[in-house]
């Protein structure tokens, strides 16, 4: 494929508000960390239900651990998974590996033993730290990929005292690990040894692949991380006073950059909701009013669908933003109207180390005249964006093709995987999406769909989120996703499923009767499926796999 050239014009710098700019600060995260540690060593880093903690304490505490890491051969180098949800040892123990110049590995700690084995075998770790709960999991993986790592368990309820039923009960450790806590405890007051990671230097591999296919492991470098950690505290404002709630996970690289990195640099407090569900996470915002947070627009809409739910209960928001999947308009104007949260869009990938586009501004964002689509933004400082066709030319402005990127942030490439690495990175640092966008002449960017997703009806291409964006202008539709059925005679057919919001009521000829009303034939749904919730993975999107499942 033939890449757009650098020269390239670039219009959305005269969107630019005054305040962004690319960051010029390179060096390895430690040493950003570090800085933040002599300006707010004091400060609140994390607050956990009832349990608080400062960035001192992250300190110490990460110092005892890799200097027990080092005692168990963990070396420069050595990959280093973590299961956990968002809990106070994730960040110690992220710090902890940095410290050692070993390379964090985050995953899901919801995997079971087959699916943790695979990714297991891939990225061969010295060291794993999972929960309690989940140990004989992690246990019967590292078998499974006949794995020497050191496996360490942790309680989530430590750091707090409260007998939350969010937390899951304690068990009993499983065989041949040691103890998270146990460690640091005998190694309080220790430093562990200068080691020198360098801006090249991986920091991170986060895999992308989910539960299915074969597992491929970003790798990001220092700079990757440093660079896009401050370009997200950079477009948010997020500054020491500022208390960031974890909505994301952090094994996601939303929560991982755009939540923990970003605390790190910034110096600000944390709090870490375990996971996002919306009852008790509404409880956390009243306690602890917090001021800036990210997460899929799936976690807004709960969050502002939970029982009780007021208007004030997010007044304490001053920046907030949404990625990981589309935003209809309907609900993005339905949450500024209820809950007085104007959401900035934002739109990157694990091989962008997140944000590689950004609203500048919240209110008033464009909706393409031809596709219904939100815009996501413009491209973040340092990035480029370019739309390529089909013949692997720049497309002009108006025309739909794959959006591609470059910058300081794009993934180093796939873990051991130069095959797949080459069919996404160009030599000349251009990232291939596959996602269908289309940029305007103001270089507003515009996500049509993913280009697997698309459904083609009797030759006519079907975009979903199209689809769905008229779906959720019905006002009983809470959510909706939209996948290709087998159809003899088109080839394809349109079928919708919804959720629909509590009190509501709507029949499937009522929603079809909204959608005959606002859309072409071949773009109504020929079925609708009202479910009462709709497949999600954990960090909230929707699973268009798990639906096209259930017509095959």
């Amino acid at each position: 494929m033939t890449m757009p050239t650098v020269d390239a014009a670039a219009p959305w710098l005269r969107s630019y508000p005054a305040h962004w700019r690319a960051p010029t600060d390179g060096r390895p995260m430690l040493e950003l960390f570090a800085d933040m540690l002599g300006r707010h060593g004091d400060a609140v880093a994390i607050r956990y239900f009832d349990g608080v903690l400062t960035w001192r304490d992250v300190d110490v505490e990460s110092n005892a651990l890799a200097v027990g890491l080092i005692e168990r051969g963990v070396r420069a180098g050595d990959r280093a998974a973590v299961l956990v949800q968002n809990i106070p040892q994730f960040v110690i123990y992220v710090l902890a590996v940095w410290k050692v110049g070993a390379i964090p590995v985050p995953s899901n700690p919801g995997y079971r033993e087959v699916e943790l084995a695979r990714l297991f075998a891939d990225c061969t770790p010295a060291v794993v730290l999972a929960q309690l709960d989940q140990g004989g999991v992690a246990r019967a993986a590292l078998d499974m990929a006949e794995s020497g790592a050191l496996l360490l368990v942790t309680n989530p309820r430590s750091y707090q005292t409260r007998n939350t039923s969010i937390l899951p009960a304690p068990v009993a450790a499983p065989d041949r690990c040691e103890l998270f806590e146990d460690v640091i405890a005998a190694r309080i007051g220790c430093t562990p040894p200068t080691i020198i990671s360098t801006s090249a230097s991986l920091g991170l591999i986060m895999y992308t692949s989910g539960t299915t296919g074969v597992p491929r492991g970003a790798m990001m470098t220092h700079a990757n991380l440093a660079f896009n950690t401050q370009v997200f505290t950079i477009l948010s404002e997020t500054t020491s006073a500022d208390v960031i709630f974890a909505a994301a996970p952090f094994f996601h690289i939303t929560g991982m950059i755009c939540h923990f990195a970003a605390a790190c640099v910034a110096g600000c407090a944390m709090v870490l909701p375990y996971r996002l569900i919306a009852e008790p996470a509404l409880a956390l915002i009243r306690e602890h009013r917090p001021t800036v947070t990210i997460a899929a627009i799936t976690a807004f809409n709960a969050l502002m669908s939970a029982p009780g739910a007021t208007f004030t209960d997010f007044a304490s928001f001053r920046h907030v933003s949404s990625g990981g999947a589309p935003v209809a308009p309907a609900l993005h104007d339905e949450l500024l109207r209820r809950t007085g949260m104007e959401i900035h869009v934002g739109y990157g990938m694990t091989e962008t180390t997140s944000p590689a586009v950004f609203t500048p501004v919240a209110r008033n964002i464009p909706v393409h005249p031809e596709y219904g689509a939100l815009s996501i933004g413009i491209p973040t400082p340092g990035t480029e964006v370019r739309i390529v066709g089909e013949d692997g030319a720049e497309a002009p402005p108006g025309e739909p093709g794959e959006v591609c990127m470059r910058g300081p942030q794009i993934m180093a490439g796939y873990w051991q995987k130069p095959v797949e690495t080459a069919a996404v990175l160009s030599d000349d640092g251009w990232l291939r999406s596959g996602d269908v966008g289309v940029m305007d002449d103001a270089g507003r960017i515009y996500l049509v769909d993913r280009k697997k997703d698309m459904i083609v009806a009797s030759g006519f291409k079907v975009w979903p989120r199209e689809v769905e964006d008229v779906l959720h202008q019905h006002p009983a539709v809470h959510e909706a996703a939209v996948v290709g059925a087998p159809d003899a005679y088109r080839g394809e057919t349109v079928l919708a499923y919804v959720s629909l919001k509590p009190g509501t009521v709507a029949a499937q000829d009522d929603l079809k009767a909204h959608c005959r009303a606002l859309l072409t034939g071949y773009k109504q749904p020929r079925d609708i499926v009202i479910l009462d919730e709709l497949p999600k993975t954990v960090t909230g999107k929707i699973q268009r796999n798990v639906l096209r499942d259930r017509t095959a």
